[in-house]
């Protein structure tokens, strides 16, 4: 049973957290549904380098293990669960690295919801010289290279409360 003032106790303390994780899922959650309605056959260019272009990804970043939605959601399952199993040690390193396990579990549950009800990830964002891409996918690769800062800029982890 869960120790509900402890809950509340986490909670007030991280609402920002809770604030930009449910602010990135209703950016991607809104952009996609939109993609699926307005991208479909008609892709909109914005600049020479920056397209508007619907794809349906059913594989993961750069095109690789196409047709894989299957194992994707469960890999997909397996580091959401693996970053709130490790979350005490992320905590140790700073502030950084907290916000980016943060942004990676927000782009997580997007694309996870997308292979879930769709049985493909929404991709829009096309720069024509990178993979199409979305805002969960940002979320994700920004929240890694936070991690990857502050696992590089703390010498030795701090202790912190939850």
């Amino acid at each position: 049973m869960p120790n509900w003032p402890r809950v509340r106790t986490w909670i007030s303390t991280h609402q920002a957290w809770l604030w930009v994780a449910a602010l990135g899922l209703f950016i991607d959650r809104a952009t996609k549904v939109w993609a699926l309605a307005a991208l479909p056959e008609h892709p909109r260019p914005l600049a020479k380098y920056f397209w508007l272009t619907y794809v349906e990804n059913t594989g993961a970043a750069f095109g690789m293990f196409q047709n894989g939605n299957a194992l994707l959601t469960v890999v997909m399952i397996a580091v959401m669960a693996f970053i709130v199993w490790s979350w005490k040690d992320i905590v140790r390193y700073g502030k950084i690295a907290q916000w980016g396990g943060v942004l990676i579990l927000t782009g997580a549950i997007g694309n996870l919801y997308d292979r879930i009800t769709l049985g493909f990830v929404v991709d829009f964002l096309d720069f024509r010289v990178w993979p199409v891409f979305n805002v969960a996918d940002s979320c994700i690769t920004v929240g890694a290279v936070l991690v990857g800062v502050g696992l590089l800029t703390h010498s030795r982890p701090q202790q912190e409360k939850l």
